[in-house]
């Protein structure tokens, strides 16, 4: 298969190709279909996830825009800063980050580990702002004043979730479908969190610009199903148009809802149970906010009879256990909000 990739910009910084692991165990305890994972946990940079395969097209983008720092934002516990973090330090960048108290009730411990960590140890400049802004366009604003003092700074949205971005999901698409090829996969359904919107609309546009109609369905983790599926299409329509001038059908975004529980980044039962499940049965940490939540929609679609139990089911880990530093006492507690 020819890259499609191959005319544009980008670093290397992600580990790849991430594995494709059968889940034998988990399969025989949910009377199946047969699943597999996506291992986009191991993609290698400060500890992996998903946000890696984005920056490599993101930080190729700064450094030809002649950049000396990056400016993004994120929850408290963003995954996406702290690779971000990472990859400014592997490129000689400084990185300025804003972090949004998005998750209510948290005490001061929550701001000092997990992500936040290791935000520090990667000597990103921190500022923390109060929920309910809108965070782009308040890190837009630290990027303009830092250019007026300066510095040549570039601007990365939160998730690394425009059409950049967006591009490293493409590459993952193109990349999942020569594992399926390999191993003679036909599966039915990708399943995965859907949050900031890059990395399910750079799914869907890859499989659109392949000619793949293999379903995906992104299991929301913040916004309701129908500002979810408009999010994903139109950055899934912008995506793909930098591959293929074919019309892509808003069909195409599948989106449930049902498994946010009171809003993001708030523990569930749905995701702890479901946490602790890949845990016990494969060996695999699930992540509290996005991945756990993905985990707990595959498995009640499964449980629903949603998701019927032939063929095959490939979820996308898309990391981030490190963050569950942050939640430890959701999961050892037996008090978790619905």
């Amino acid at each position: 298969m020819n890259d499609i990739l191959a005319g544009f910009k980008r670093v290397e910084l992600c580990h790849q190709p991430t594995a494709l692991e059968q889940m034998p165990r988990l399969t025989k305890l949910l009377g199946g279909p047969r699943l597999w994972i996506k291992r986009d946990d191991c993609t290698g940079l400060a500890t992996g996830g998903n946000k890696t395969r984005k920056l490599e097209f993101l930080m190729a983008d700064a450094l030809d825009a002649g950049a000396d720092m990056v400016v993004t934002q994120g929850a408290v516990q963003s995954n996406h800063v702290r690779q971000t973090a990472a990859a400014a330090c592997k490129l000689g960048l400084d990185c300025y980050a804003l972090l949004e108290r998005r998750v209510p009730d948290k005490n001061e411990a929550y701001e000092q580990t997990g992500n936040v960590l290791f935000d520090h140890m990667f000597n990103t400049q921190i500022e923390f702002r109060p929920p309910g802004l809108d965070m782009n366009a308040e890190a837009l604003a630290v990027t303009e004043n830092l250019r007026a003092s300066g510095r040549a700074p570039y601007f990365i949205p939160g998730g690394g979730s425009n059409p950049i971005g967006a591009l490293g999901y493409v590459g993952a698409a193109q990349e999942l479908l020569g594992q399926c090829r390999a191993l003679g996969l036909a599966p039915k359904l990708v399943v995965l969190s859907t949050g900031s919107a890059g990395t399910h609309a750079g799914m869907v546009a890859g499989f659109h610009a392949l000619g793949c109609d293999i379903p995906i369905m992104g299991i929301s983790v913040r916004q309701p199903e129908h500002i979810q599926i408009e999010n994903v299409y139109n950055l899934a329509v912008n995506t793909a148009a930098q591959l293929t001038d074919a019309p892509l059908s808003r069909d195409r975004v599948m989106v449930d809802d049902g498994y946010v529980g009171k809003g993001y980044g708030i523990p569930t039962k749905q995701m702890v149970a479901a946490t602790k499940m890949l845990a016990q049965n494969e060996g695999i940490l699930l992540d509290p906010v996005y991945s756990g939540k993905g985990m707990a929609g595959l498995i009640g679609q499964i449980e629903s009879g949603q998701i019927t139990d032939e063929g095959d089911v490939i979820f996308l880990h898309t990391g981030g256990a490190v963050s569950l530093f942050a939640y430890e006492d959701q999961f050892l507690s037996a008090h978790v909000a619905e």
